[in-house]
């Protein structure tokens, strides 16, 4: 690709001193704080009679949280770059527990309606703030690649420990847990000290169409991963799977990125130039593994499938970040929460048009094949993308994602 005329560059961030604390901090604020995205999915039938309301209802708590996750993300990437890293992520934690605190008060769905969007400005903020930690504490792409496993790590678990816990205990298993462990990622973050802040941007990350393609790619993979998890136990048990088994596939989705996303960032620690291709190379596994789950030939494909789907979503998380920290080193947790922002906004829109595919024919495979298609397409906004480049030659960069400024 011809680099455009006044191309910018690809700036390579200052080095930063090693600061363990803040990357410990970072790494439990993401994955203390992602519990609390799927806390109330993992028992949704014992909310349901807690509250007196149907599942369809229950379902709209996770969306409640991702709504104000969502509108939470820029605001908070842009405060962080201001104020510091630490103090959002310990503005996030009040949240969480605020939040968690309203919904333990009554067995009611409107208080829950209230605090599930409590809880998401709080999980929202949590998860730039927390990446933010990690590259303010000199972490580089290994460890923002552990974060990355580590978020998903909070949200698996939850899945995991809850419904036994719920059934030893009550409906507000899944609330007081959250509220610990937010208090629990409030420690290493108060030790983390002060840290050094960016201060004011130059320009807005909204009008800079560089992030763009890197939104797009996270939109694929981390948002399309979360849609494709959340159906496919449904999928698979219409399928003829037992519940047992489709479980253990939709959970897999969710778990397989712990693996990945670090390996991804040892990839780009150590082989930074074949980084691009195995991001593409992801890309494609991806899409032909949701294109198993929806042509639905037998049964162990598919399941097949659900796993290439889960180690392909997480490797690209490492490549997408460092990117995007290295494109605004002046504004890194603003951009770091608009470039989420994409794949927020595809789990919003997704989930619900994916259920929609299993009122038509085909039993929910149509919607399946539209991930597929839509994670295949990445690989357009992969070649505007300076994933893999080289920061000591920012001119070779540029000529991937440069913009006229």
């Amino acid at each position: 690709m011809t680099p455009r005329a006044g191309a910018a560059r690809l700036a390579s961030p200052s080095p930063a001193a090693r600061r363990p604390a803040a990357i410990a901090a970072g790494l439990a604020v993401g994955g203390c704080l992602t519990w609390n995205v799927s806390n109330v999915g993992a028992v949704a039938e014992t909310l349901g009679e807690a509250y007196g309301v149907s599942l369809a209802v229950v379902g709209l708590l996770t969306t409640a949280l991702f709504v104000s996750h969502l509108a939470a993300q820029l605001p908070a990437g842009k405060a962080a770059d201001r104020l510091g890293a630490r103090t959002v992520a310990l503005a996030a934690i009040a949240a969480g527990v605020a939040g968690n605190l309203v919904l333990l008060s009554a067995p009611e769905v409107g208080v829950a309606a209230v605090g599930r969007a409590i809880v998401g400005v709080g999980s929202g903020a949590a998860f730039v703030a927390g990446l933010d930690l990690v590259r303010a504490g000199g972490g580089g792409a290994l460890l923002q690649g552990a974060y990355g496993g580590s978020t998903m790590a909070g949200g698996g678990l939850a899945l995991m420990v809850l419904p036994r816990l719920t059934e030893a205990t009550s409906w507000r298993a899944p609330y007081w847990t959250a509220a610990g462990l937010a208090l629990l990622a409030a420690l290493p973050t108060l030790a983390a000290g002060r840290l050094p802040r960016v201060g004011h941007a130059r320009a807005g990350v909204l009008r800079d169409p560089r992030l763009v393609p890197l939104g797009v790619v996270q939109a694929c993979t981390f948002g399309l991963s979360v849609v494709a998890g959340n159906w496919v136990v449904t999928l698979l048990h219409r399928q003829g799977a037992s519940s047992t088994l489709a479980g253990v596939a939709g959970g897999t989705i969710l778990f397989a990125g712990i693996v990945t996303r670090p390996g991804g960032g040892l990839l780009l620690l150590r082989r930074r130039a074949r980084v691009r291709t195995a991001v593409a190379g992801s890309l494609v596994a991806g899409a032909v593994a949701a294109g198993a789950l929806a042509a639905g030939v037998s049964l162990a494909l598919a399941c097949a499938g659900a796993v290439v789907l889960g180690l392909a979503a997480g490797l690209p998380f490492a490549a997408v970040f460092d990117a995007t920290i290295r494109l605004r080193p002046d504004a890194p947790a603003a951009a770091i929460g608009l470039v989420n922002g994409f794949g927020v906004l595809t789990i919003l829109v997704g989930t619900p048009l994916a259920g929609l595919a299993f009122s038509l024919p085909g039993d929910g495979r149509l919607g399946f094949a539209a991930i597929a298609a839509l994670w295949g397409s990445a690989l357009l906004a992969l070649r505007r993308t300076p994933i893999g480049a080289d920061a000591r030659t920012p001119q070779r960069a540029a000529s991937a994602a440069a913009q006229p400024r």
